[in-house]
């Protein structure tokens, strides 16, 4: 099978390779443990699809303990799974040549959730509950946007430690977590379906699960990066509309823990927020990004004091390899 796009030498080598029935292997590392929030990629995996177009995909696990992106800049990996956009422009900030080259969800994840009935039913009513239990790194980003926007007081932030105990003992407080997968651990633990809050229908319209490469990889094997973009964008339609079981298969090989009443929970929240499958996605494809839609959140960050003015944001990203409605046809 020959490669359908040619730009370069790198790409012609593996058009041959392909055509010779030669894999090209290529690393892809996630930010934490396999989870359903991983789906795209293991379905790519797992029905082939990096594979018509050349690629020998293996995914490597985050965690913990684990730091992926000094692996992406020592070239032991060739792609990472960025957070939100913001880590690529501080990449700018620090002359890292790492550029996003797609994003899988259009938007964050993150919720903030409070408990019912207890006069925190709307997003405008979250500034007053008595306590904002959030991590180290929201309260260094997304708090300051919070407080700068809609008034919320830093003052009332306190730790959160991945222990939902704190939340469930006070009712007045809200908590951070992730659409698809703390509301169900408050709901098994706490005996009630908290209120959620998406922070991306609020404004915080950053990119997220993004796929990071370093200008190299970009210049050097272009193919590589098109038929590992296209393939998750593929991975993605297939994992979210199609039979998702032999994927699912692979994410608890490689994580035992997760269970199949997270990964239904996971699956079922992605497509009612519309994390992956909205907004310019619907358009152009699962992966899709925009300039407008890029500055708009940096213009926010800057404002709220959590990223600096003059950073060169069009370094940050590319849309070389985007927004061609790939996997648009997979939609069922």
């Amino acid at each position: 099978m020959m490669l359908k796009t040619v730009a370069g030498a790198g790409t012609l080598l593996l058009a041959m390779q392909v055509s010779a029935g030669a894999q090209e292997k290529v690393t892809f590392m996630s930010n934490w443990l396999a989870q359903g929030e991983h789906g795209g990629y293991y379905q790519a995996v797992a029905d082939g699809t990096y594979k018509e177009c050349g690629l020998d995909v293996t995914i490597q696990q985050g965690g913990p303990q684990v730091s992926g992106r000094p692996l992406l800049l020592a070239g032991k990996i060739d792609f990472y799974m960025g957070g939100n956009m913001q880590q690529a422009f501080d990449a700018v900030a620090q002359n890292i040549p790492l550029r996003v080259v797609a994003a899988s969800f259009q938007k964050e994840p993150q919720v903030l959730m409070a408990h019912p009935g207890q006069g925190l039913d709307k997003w405008e009513d979250l500034p007053k509950a008595e306590q904002y239990i959030l991590g180290d790194e929201l309260a260094a980003s997304v708090l300051l946007w919070m407080t700068k926007e809609f008034g919320f007081d830093a003052a009332k932030r306190v730790p959160y430690t991945f222990n939902p105990a704190p939340f469930l003992a006070n009712p007045k407080s809200i908590q951070q977590g992730y659409v698809t997968s703390e509301p169900l651990a408050v709901e098994k633990q706490g005996g009630f379906k908290p209120n959620v809050f998406l922070m991306a229908d609020y404004g915080y319209d950053t990119y997220s699960t993004t796929i990071e490469a370093m200008q190299k990889t970009i210049d050097e094997r272009p193919a590589v990066v098109q038929c590992f973009v296209d393939g998750s964008a593929k991975g993605w339609y297939n994992y979210l509309y199609g039979d998702n079981k032999a994927a699912n298969e692979l994410i608890k090989k490689d994580n035992p823990d997760i269970t199949d009443e997270q990964l239904e929970f996971t699956l079922k929240q992605l497509k009612d927020f519309g994390i992956v499958d909205s907004g310019d996605a619907e358009k152009l494809g699962i992966g899709a990004m925009s300039d407008a839609h890029i500055k708009s959140f940096y213009d926010k960050m800057v404002a709220a004091e959590v990223i600096p003015a003059g950073i060169d944001i069009t370094k940050s990203y590319t849309l070389d390899f985007v927004n061609k409605g790939v996997g648009l046809d997979l939609k069922k």
